[in-house]
């Protein structure tokens, strides 16, 4: 997206933004090369050896285990929604609110995925250490309260980040203070969403039985990107159309926060335990 919006400059909207998804069949090969030379979990090729396998998977784990369906995706409200706001809307009140250019706003994304790129399995790692359920719903609190200081950093003019700015390159003073309380708001935006990306395949995966599992893990994990992923930058865009004010999306990010934690509080936690055998 950055290189191509230099290189289309004015026409970007126009043709410019159409290139880079058209290149994204690239990822779908490589996505799909990665997937087809994964083993199979070993509980899986066990199930498959004693051929124990549901043959209509969909179906017996929406009758046997729909709670855990509907909590996976209740649980994912903090990590789906705060996450297209902090990535996809941003741009919108970024431009049209802020008055900041795209490429600076591209840049700070970017550079918040480089640091995703450690903060998501170090997430992962503590999780294994701590509980999966323990560093999600930490990872929730923490989303629940950014979302207020990612707008005051946004919108900011605090003293403390001037005089932080100042501080690191008094050449460029108030200016550049501006630009990077921006900058760290959306740098830093994207580690509570990894304190939970990162144990979240396990905590779900787990809450299945292993005939069921990925049936189950599927269902959970896709109705999410309905409730929260898919509508979270219209429902924000709206928010702020109403209120005039980024934080009623910081409060709608806190009513996400909530409904994760108490989905996750409900989810029950099989770190270090057992996972072979037939969930009762």
């Amino acid at each position: 997206m950055l290189a191509f919006s230099q290189i289309a400059a004015d026409q970007f909207l126009s043709w410019g933004w159409r290139v880079p998804f058209l290149l994204s069949i690239i990822l779908v090969g490589i996505g799909l090369w990665i997937r087809l030379s994964i083993l199979e979990t070993p509980i899986f090729a066990r199930l498959v050896a004693e051929r124990r396998i549901e043959r209509t998977p969909i179906v017996e784990v929406i009758k046997r285990q729909p709670k855990e369906i509907i909590l996976s995706a209740l649980a994912r409200m903090a990590e789906q929604a705060p996450f297209y706001i902090f990535t996809a809307f941003v741009f919108a009140y970024g431009v049209g609110t802020l008055k900041v250019s795209r490429d600076f706003l591209l840049v700070a994304v970017l550079a918040a995925s480089v640091l995703s790129f450690f903060t998501i399995p170090l997430s992962g790692h503590l999780s294994d250490r701590i509980g999966r359920r323990n560093m999600y719903m930490l990872g929730a609190v923490t989303t629940g309260v950014f979302g207020f200081i990612y707008f005051a950093l946004l919108d900011s003019g605090s003293l403390a980040l001037i005089f932080l700015a100042i501080f690191l390159a008094i050449f460029l003073a108030i200016f550049l203070a501006i630009f990077l309380a921006i900058f760290l708001a959306i740098f830093l935006s994207l580690i509570p969403h990894d304190m939970m990306y990162g144990p979240q395949a396990a905590f779900i995966a787990e809450s299945f039985t292993g005939r069921l599992r990925y049936s189950g893990a599927s269902l959970g994990y896709q109705f999410a990107s309905v409730i929260a992923g898919g509508p979270a930058p219209l429902i924000a865009a709206w928010l702020f159309a109403v209120y005039h004010s980024a934080y009623a999306i910081a409060g709608y990010i806190l009513v996400c926060a909530i409904l994760s934690l108490v989905a996750a509080a409900l989810m029950k936690d099989y770190t270090g335990k057992d996972i072979a055998a037939e969930y009762a």
